[in-house]
């Protein structure tokens, strides 16, 4: 079944699809200027370097060419980390190739912001200043924290994070994401701390929760009941959800730790102006109740939700990038002695 439900690379193309039509959003379409189309259809392509799941991106492209035919995406996935190390090494040969980066760690990306190039999408002021990246990366794409649970095996469901450092949920088996297997893993367990208290993660590991080294293996466990109740992104829960693992998720009432991605145009893109209609097209309404469909989470004001959601019950959480830079080290050590995690 697990095979079935989630492939390593990330969200299974099929959950995708299934969630892409239970949402059906009805958002108005994006109508880019007659200006900017014929021009990007003139380049004929973007060249897209992206953190986010393959298959996600997969979903969007096909979407982008039915709407603008004509116009291709070439993709470049891999994780955060490698494209950084990629863009620093294309930057200093001065050919950075991407006319799009859409990477995770924005600490990461304000670090390089002179490599792209000044942009903000049309409905820019729908945006929220905390999720933009210094005026030039914008939040495509990102990513929030529910609690999920094996519904098989949880009959009496935790309902809120100080649930998941009781006994009683401890004893059904929890699982957690290691601190420093990436930005919302470092972003939910900041949340923790500054949210739930100083106390949080030593209460929580009390418990004896079984760490995982990133979500997809702690998915797969809770699937096949070797842990009953964890934090899982929305990229994985959503999508899984829907296909039918045995899982059910919720967004908890204390707050939604949200990590956003950071996409941007690249200084001396070869294909800026397809550049551009990709991310005013990414960034619209239509845009965004796509990314939602295919499980992400979307900062636009009033943004689409998944279905029986709730829009204003959710409290979105969203870290201070420069309060990262300034505790990184010191908190993840704090919470690696706290959990007895040794790398």
């Amino acid at each position: 079944m697990t095979k079935n439900l989630i492939s390593r690379g990330g969200i299974a193309v099929c959950a995708s699809i299934l969630l892409a039509c239970a949402v059906q959003a009805a958002e108005p379409e994006f109508l880019p200027s007659a200006e900017l189309l014929a021009a990007a259809k003139k380049e004929g392509k973007v060249i897209l370097y992206t953190a986010n799941f393959l298959d996600t991106e997969q979903a969007v492209f096909k979407r982008f060419s039915q709407r603008f035919p004509g116009i291709a995406i070439e993709i470049v996935r891999a994780p955060t980390g490698q494209l950084i190390t990629r863009i620093k090494t294309e930057a200093a040969a001065n050919r950075i190739i991407a006319d799009v980066i859409d990477i995770s760690d924005r600490v990461q990306a304000r670090s390089m912001i002179d490599l792209f190039a000044a942009y903000a999408p049309p409905n820019a002021t729908d945006y929220p200043e905390i999720a933009r990246t210094a005026d030039r990366l914008w939040p495509r794409s990102g990513n929030a924290w529910t609690i999920t649970y094996n519904s098989e095996l949880v009959k009496d469901p935790p309902t809120s994070w100080a649930d998941l450092v009781k006994p009683e949920f401890g004893k059904l088996h929890l699982g957690q994401t290691i601190i420093q297997s990436g930005g919302a893993p470092f972003n939910r367990a900041m949340f923790e701390r500054k949210v739930m208290g100083e106390d949080y993660w030593a209460k929580q590991a009390a418990l004896k929760p079984t760490l995982y080294p990133s979500q997809a293996p702690m998915v797969d466990a809770m699937i096949r009941g070797e842990i009953a109740i964890a934090p899982l992104v929305t990229n994985l829960a959503i999508p899984l959800a829907m296909q039918g693992a045995p899982i059910k998720w919720f967004f908890a009432p204390e707050g939604v730790p949200v990590t956003v991605f950071c996409a941007g145009i690249t200084k001396g893109a070869g294909h800026p102006n397809a550049a551009r209609l990709f991310l005013d097209w990414a960034l619209s309404r239509e845009g965004q109740a796509l990314m939602v469909e295919l499980g992400s989470f979307s900062s636009l004001a009033n943004a689409p939700m998944p279905p029986g959601v709730d829009a204003a019950a959710i409290k979105a959480w969203y870290s201070d990038e420069a309060e990262i830079e300034r505790v990184f080290k010191a908190w993840t050590d704090d919470w690696n002695k706290a959990y007895g995690y040794r790398q």
